[in-house]
């Protein structure tokens, strides 16, 4: 599990990702639904090569992303590099 420093450094290379108690966390808009589910098969690719799953709620066109390390019941390193590779994936029309 990283310590609060470690965390505080991590967040600052996320973008518009929130900080929980034991987890990070990232909200976004899209156009309808279509464009939801589009994002989140982008998010779950990414996440099996990773092998490592956010926790994933999908609200018609607003996605909500939750990460953190069950077994570790906190946030590590892996929950970073997920936040990170998430980042990458280009959003067509999503408004953060």
């Amino acid at each position: 599990m990283l310590t609060l420093s470690e965390v505080s450094e991590a967040m600052k290379e996320l973008k518009d990702w929130s900080l929980e108690i034991d987890s990070i966390s990232k909200v976004l808009s899209f156009g309808n639904f279509k464009e939801s589910l589009a994002f989140v098969n982008k998010v779950g690719e990414v996440a099996e090569r990773l092998n490592h799953h956010p926790d994933i709620l999908i609200s018609f066109n607003q996605v909500r992303l939750v990460v953190t390390t069950h077994d570790e019941q906190g946030l590590t390193r892996k929950d970073f590099e997920l936040a990170k590779e998430i980042d990458k994936i280009e959003i067509k029309d999503a408004q953060i």
